[in-house]
């Protein structure tokens, strides 16, 4: 009998765009044919397959619970404005409720604006930006989503993106007249985001604050330095990275404050909800450009964020993900030596990447494969959420180590790959 799961993505291939909505949960891009592509049920760190099978989730992909799943204070409190009606003729209250949070949390910035997801958010920001000086070619230093303006900084060259994103973004359907409208800049080096300023003539910089390590804040000072005196407008993306090392963006722990800022994942724990915040100069400049979106005003987005952020501030989760991210990273390192396998291992102890410097694709996808067998979800990365605790922490570090014991005695004669980077063993398990 074909499982549900394998069933339900053999329908989804012919009839939905590439499968799914977002390609880091396409079970093609994790494991093909073993990943549980489905869930009915979810909690704490637990998610429940559309075959009955409950899986500790050690990778939450994409980082959007960092309350964990199923959050009882926030569903219930859900349930209970979703009773009341979530969209009407008129605005919801909670709009004006996050505002003011935000803006308590950010003092330097003045203005909101809101959308359902991320690459909205990165559009709309730069949309805001380019009312402000009337110029339309930007460098970026990060991932900002799936919009024309970002891809098409790979229409000349495929390989622009791949320090961001990954190999050879494809940019069919994108306009090839926005080529040479979008420049990237490698982190850390600001004579490089000097050098695009003088041949490309830009007007805004967009950049994610940090991503795999902690934020360089020497050269966060020299970007704003710059950008202020050539002026620049200087937006921080921080989709990922905020409210996960601290209770706001985490430019706020660095001193260095952008002229516009994107929140996302996290502030929803798993609902609908990104937030455009800045200087009232910047943001004001956009206010007769039309930007409108129906879904924008759906209430269960706001009514979301502002208990999530209160419930972040209540149990302070972000001391609780650092601690859990650094009982995780120390142990894997530490798992890593005794087997005697080289691993690069990032420093946020939040959003933890593993990775070698041979074999890694093989590495990748045996990890998935083994951890499977023992009811974990696991990738590469792990997205902390404040029930990786000791205990489940624990089952997968243990787990971990067995899994490497077998890595090191694999013989290429013992897999064969399926695509470009996964494999199938040939040896008994």
């Amino acid at each position: 009998m074909v499982k549900k799961s394998k069933k339900y993505l053999i329908e989804a291939k012919k009839i939905i765009l590439n499968s799914n909505m977002i390609l880091s949960k396409n079970p093609d891009m994790i494991l093909p044919n073993l990943w549980p592509g489905y869930f009915k049920k979810s909690f704490k760190s637990y998610v429940i397959s559309l075959d009955g099978k409950k899986f500790l989730d050690m990778t939450c992909l994409v980082g959007q619970n960092t309350l964990g799943y199923g959050n009882k204070e926030l569903s219930s409190h859900l349930k209970s404005i979703i009773d009341d009606g979530n969209m009407t003729s008129l605005n919801c209250p909670e709009e004006v409720e996050l505002s003011k949070f935000l803006l308590k949390i950010h003092k330097w910035a003045n203005v909101v604006k809101y959308t359902r997801s991320g690459g909205e958010a990165n559009a709309l920001a730069v949309r805001i930006a380019r009312c402000f000086n009337d110029k339309d070619n930007i460098a970026i230093c990060g991932y900002h989503g799936w919009h024309d303006w970002y891809l098409a900084a790979n229409i000349s060259n495929k390989e622009n993106l791949k320090s961001h994103l990954f190999n050879n973004i494809q940019t069919k359907g994108v306009p090839k007249k926005l080529q040479d409208t979008i420049f990237q800049f490698d982190y850390g080096n600001i004579e490089s985001l000097k050098k695009i300023y003088k041949e490309k003539n830009i007007g805004i910089v967009k950049m994610e604050v940090c991503r795999n390590n902690l934020p360089n804040i020497k050269f966060l000072k020299q970007v704003r330095k710059f950008t202020k005196e050539k002026n620049i407008v200087l937006i921080f993306d921080e989709c990922t990275t905020g409210f996960r090392h601290n209770f706001g963006g985490i430019h706020l722990i660095t001193g260095v404050n952008p002229d516009i800022a994107i929140f996302g994942k996290a502030i929803g724990n798993g609902h609908a909800i990104n937030a455009i915040i800045g200087k009232k100069k910047f943001m004001n400049a956009a206010k007769n450009s039309f930007i409108s979106s129906t879904f924008w005003s759906e209430r269960i987005g706001f009514a979301a964020a502002v208990k999530t952020l209160k419930i972040m501030k209540s149990v302070k989760h972000w001391k609780t993900l650092i601690k859990n991210g650094n009982y995780l990273r120390k142990n894997i390192k530490e798992i890593f030596v005794k087997n005697e396998i080289d691993l690069v291992i990032n420093e946020f102890p939040t959003i933890i990447s593993l990775s070698l410097k041979k074999h890694n694709d093989l590495f990748r996808s045996f990890l998935t494969k083994e951890m499977l067998k023992k009811n974990i979800l696991a990738t590469n990365l792990i997205y902390v959420n404040i029930f990786h605790n000791k205990a489940n922490s624990d089952k997968y570090l243990k787990n971990l180590d067995n899994i490497l014991k077998k890595f090191k005695k694999l013989k290429k004669k013992n897999y064969s790959w399926i695509g470009k980077n996964f494999y199938i063993s040939r040896v008994k398990d």
